[in-house]
């Protein structure tokens, strides 16, 4: 694993957030439900790009090209993010997915590994904003020996290699502890932004 502190600048952050206000007047965030027992996450999502990351009850996991509740195509992935993939990561093929998570007031993400793409051998790229978060990274098993770690507002962590498969997710976000959303009209309350990046099909 491999963790960028502070990649991001001020400025960057506040065009990026931009892009997120944006994307969502179109792609709103909604709310995945666990396979099976239709249990709903803590945290809501939307997506930019070809694909996006949806979950329900009645079909489990999975990526697709349009909205689950308004059925339009996802808005298309901001350069400023395809160009960080590049630069960071140095994978040839582009992204085709960015899940977009918020986490307002006591949302959390369980344990969970990255394994829903065909291309396993692409890395997962992460981006904070808002609120600082407590990250939890485990081994390739779960239930393993695990370490945690805090992550601020334009930190930017990839996981690849002997990581790419590694349990991983969020204990804890210190509500308050950036100022970054307090002015945004999509986020009110403030709260956490976290987007992550991926390949999803296997590039010929």
């Amino acid at each position: 694993m491999r963790i960028f502190p502070s990649q991001l600048s001020k400025i960057e952050q506040i065009a990026l957030l931009g892009e997120i206000e944006t994307a969502l007047t179109s792609a709103p965030l909604f709310v995945p439900r666990m396979p099976r027992t239709g249990k709903p996450f803590s945290v809501r999502m939307s997506n930019f790009g070809p694909l996006g990351w949806v979950c329900d009850k009645q079909h489990g996991y999975r990526y697709q090209s349009e909205h689950p509740e308004t059925n339009a195509p996802w808005p298309p992935m901001p350069s400023m993010l395809t160009t960080l993939w590049y630069e960071l990561t140095g994978y040839h093929a582009p992204p085709q997915a960015c899940l977009i998570n918020y986490y307002a007031a006591g949302a959390k993400m369980g344990m969970h590994q990255d394994r829903d793409e065909d291309d396993l051998q692409a890395p997962v790229l992460s981006i904070s904003l808002g609120d600082r978060a407590r990250f939890r990274l485990g081994g390739t098993t779960r239930g393993g020996k695990t370490s945690s770690f805090e992550i601020s507002s334009g930190d930017v962590l990839i996981l690849e290699k002997q990581t790419r498969l590694a349990f991983h997710g969020i204990d804890k976000v210190y509500a308050n502890s950036s100022q970054l959303m307090n002015t945004s009209a999509a986020f009110p309350n403030g709260g956490r932004l976290n987007l992550t990046l991926r390949r999803v099909t296997k590039p010929a």
